[in-house]
């Protein structure tokens, strides 16, 4: 070992605890990842309210609720390009109701992180509304949340990944 890597390591063993935050685990709940608060619209609200309001709060979709607040869909980024620009769809008069996907699958703040990365890589969510035990949005938590706590969670792994381009696949080696 070298001067240098001896003092570090024992940094390391003073470095001062965050107690108000326990290490990170696989066990951990939807809540470690503080959920952002969802924009809800009614099924009566245009794409183009919507969109601005995914916009002013720099969020990739609105959950769509009905009268007593319950979750009834979700309409997302993918959403205005796929069931509205390619159809070539009025924004400002095309409603949530007929762009949106209904009853989407929703999540507890007490599902794993685990569970939420799972329903993203089987079913293609990038987007997956929390609701409470009344189907009542209360977060939203998307792909990047999950990415940054994946992050968190093996940093070293992560930290020391090469440049992109250097990265070499099973199939990028050379035969000869």
């Amino acid at each position: 070992m070298t001067e240098f890597e001896d003092e570090y390591s024992a940094s390391l063993d003073h470095a001062p605890r965050h107690e108000e935050h326990p290490p990170l685990d696989l066990d951990d709940t939807l809540t470690r990842l503080a959920p952002a608060d969802p924009i809800c619209l009614p099924a009566t609200a245009s794409v183009h309210e919507a969109v601005q309001r995914m916009l002013a709060r720099r969020q990739a979709g609105v959950l769509v609720v009905d009268e007593a607040g319950r979750l009834n869909g979700i309409f997302t980024e993918r959403d205005v390009l796929l069931r509205v620009i390619a159809r070539d769809l009025d924004v400002r008069v095309t409603t949530l109701a007929s762009v949106m996907t209904a009853n989407p699958e929703a999540l507890s703040r007490d599902d794993r992180v685990a569970y939420a990365l799972h329903c993203m890589s089987v079913a293609g969510y990038r987007t997956i509304p929390i609701v409470d035990d009344q189907r009542r949005p209360v977060g939203i938590v998307t792909v990047t949340d999950v990415v940054r706590w994946l992050g968190d969670l093996f940093p070293e792994a992560v930290l020391n990944l090469p440049p992109g381009d250097r990265l070499k696949r099973p199939d990028d080696v050379d035969s000869g």
